[in-house]
């Protein structure tokens, strides 16, 4: 039996990831923690009876408490109950499946008590890599990525010799704007941000995908979680999303993993690894697909993603802006008080505006973050 605790549980990755759960007995759910939606909290207490359940807000916790106040759960609040799950004794694999920079503190604390992370919360290495990865090396804790990209080229690593890496080929559908110009973007509304042509995600990064931003926090991703430099990532677009990424070696030779486009699958994944496990959903038919087909991203279109490259290579302080700048621009446009293409414009202006720490800490890196959301708050008013 495999003890698993879930952070984020009722997001998409983390209902997914439930639905693993709920097909393979040999899981078991010992925790859950979720922002503030209490309706769906309280369904999967009852369905996979927890002994922890977190909420985000006071609010949340008491409504929740008191809907399950017939089941023996512990209902606990904000930072101190994710504290709290990271580290239950009887807790073998952490998903991170949680939005934003609060997932940093319980990822620390998960590998300080030697957990298995099964990682899908970006900003925890895009801001805090330098903190992360050491102490995971220090501690003999695997970081399993649960990304489909991440999870490509960790499965096209197996069994190689990670030294004689040449290049990361790292894939991207280009989002619903792929081949647009910079004009035809103007006037993108929330509901054609939200039209991905291939991928079933949540509002923040179905929008960060059409930006181009979820690439670049990929690129930033993939260079911690790999230890490869950025002049060795390369970003191919590929529409059919069918090759999830690539690794290139020093002999020329390139593996790739490929599969429909499915979150299910990096997922069970990250957590049966090393195994596999049989599962349900559709299999590539080769002839009905007929061709693939790869371009060049347009960086000067999809400033976001060039903004990373330049956010990643200054490093220390940077990346935790450029996130910081994007997830709050992210949140303006989707309700409607910027444009799309002042999403870029705002990251830009934020980075611009900063002075890097080199060497941040984690209180750093929050202040930091806290900063960049006052200066667009300026910014806007």
């Amino acid at each position: 039996m495999k003890r698993i605790a879930v952070l984020g549980s009722t997001g998409s990755i983390g209902t997914q990831t439930l639905e693993i759960v709920r097909k393979n007995p040999d899981l078991k759910i010992t925790a859950l923690a979720a922002g503030s939606n209490v309706d769906e909290m309280e369904k999967q207490i009852r369905e996979f009876s927890p002994r922890i359940a977190a909420m985000w807000s006071e609010k949340a916790c008491g409504d929740l408490r008191a809907r399950v106040a017939d089941i023996d759960v512990k209902i606990v609040c904000g930072m101190e109950g994710l504290l709290e799950i990271a580290v239950m004794e009887e807790m073998e694999v952490l998903v991170t499946a949680i939005v934003g920079m609060i997932g940093i503190r319980p990822t620390i604390a998960a590998i300080e008590s030697g957990k298995t992370i099964a990682l899908a919360n970006k900003e925890t290495l895009v801001t805090a890599g330098h903190i992360i990865m050491p102490l995971a090396e220090k501690r003999g804790v695997s970081i399993l990525p649960v990304d489909s990209e991440h999870s490509a080229i960790f499965q096209s690593m197996n069994g190689e010799n990670a030294k004689q890496i040449q290049k990361i080929l790292l894939t991207a559908s280009g989002g619903p704007f792929r081949g647009r110009t910079k004009e035809e973007l103007k006037n993108i509304k929330v509901e054609d941000a939200l039209k991905h042509p291939n991928w079933a995600m949540g509002k923040k990064i179905t929008v960060d995908s059409a930006t181009m931003v979820n690439k670049g926090l990929e690129v930033m991703e993939a260079k911690w979680l790999f230890g490869v430099g950025l002049d060795r990532i390369e970003v191919v677009v590929h529409p059919q999303s069918i090759i999830h990424s690539m690794v290139e070696y020093v002999d020329g030779a390139v593996m790739a993993q490929l599969g429909m486009p499915d979150m299910k699958l990096p997922i069970a994944y990250a957590l049966f690894y090393p195994d596999r496990r049989p599962m349900e959903g559709k299999r590539i038919d080769f002839f009905q697909l007929g061709t693939i087909t790869f371009e060049k991203p347009d960086l000067e279109t999809f400033t976001g993603l060039k903004l990373a490259f330049r956010a990643a290579k200054l490093g220390g302080s940077m990346p935790t802006v450029y996130n910081a700048a994007n997830e709050r621009a992210v949140s303006l446009f989707l309700e409607r008080k910027i444009g799309f293409m002042q999403i870029p414009e705002l990251i830009e202006a934020s980075m611009e505006g900063h002075k890097v720490i080199s060497n941040p800490t984690v209180d750093e890196i929050l202040q930091t973050e806290q900063e960049t959301y006052e200066f667009i708050k300026r910014v806007i008013n």
